[in-house]
């Protein structure tokens, strides 16, 4: 990234940063929000491993996590840009889980995880840096893993790289509608081969 595309992602975290302080994200707690997640759930459900261990980017402050029952996962790692949001899920205490506040361009994952998401933001990271980022991600990938990518509407720039990858079989793919005409996610759900 060059220096002005570095300006724009401190500015982005610090924006996140004073959202996340004043409450911006409480719409993620939506019903609207909950077909995505449920639909992320059942995704981690069907096709990864029973009791898996879970890498979430983009967690925010732990929505995935709080909306999953404890017994279906043995790890929860989740990492957000937002050090404000980091700090709400960590005081939740949420069993066999963790949070980071971490850029995912820089993040070197300590383990290998069963399923990564990709939980609004794979089309964050800048477009020099997504292919670095993948395949950092999917060397911390299990056998058998799985990577979950959620995308709000279109997410140009971003399907490409799970779809074109032959590291990667795709297994399903959905557009999860609400009754807003605009607003609507695609996701995706990938195996490493």
């Amino acid at each position: 990234m060059n220096l002005l595309d570095k300006f724009h992602n401190w500015r982005r975290k610090q924006r996140w940063n004073r959202q996340y302080k004043k409450g911006r994200w409480q719409s993620l707690r939506s019903e609207k929000e909950a077909l995505r997640y449920q639909k992320i759930i059942e995704y981690i459900n069907r096709f990864s491993p029973k009791s898996p261990s879970i890498l979430d980017i983009g967690c925010g402050d732990g929505l995935l996590t709080e909306r999953m029952s404890p017994e279906d996962y043995s790890y929860f790692l989740g990492l957000d840009f937002s050090k404000e949001s980091i700090k709400i899920a960590s005081e939740k205490n949420l069993p066999k889980a963790e949070f980071l506040a971490a850029d995912a361009v820089k993040f070197q994952p300590q383990q290998d995880f069963d399923v990564i998401v990709f939980n609004e933001a794979f089309y964050y990271i800048h477009e020099t840096e997504k292919q670095n980022v993948l395949d950092r991600m999917l060397s911390k990938l299990t056998d058998g893993g799985i990577i979950i990518t959620s995308i709000y509407r279109e997410g140009h720039g971003c399907w490409e790289y799970f779809k074109e990858d032959k590291r990667l079989k795709e297994l399903d793919f959905t557009t999860v509608k609400t009754d807003e005409e605009l607003r609507y996610w695609k996701i995706g759900v990938y195996k490493k081969n």
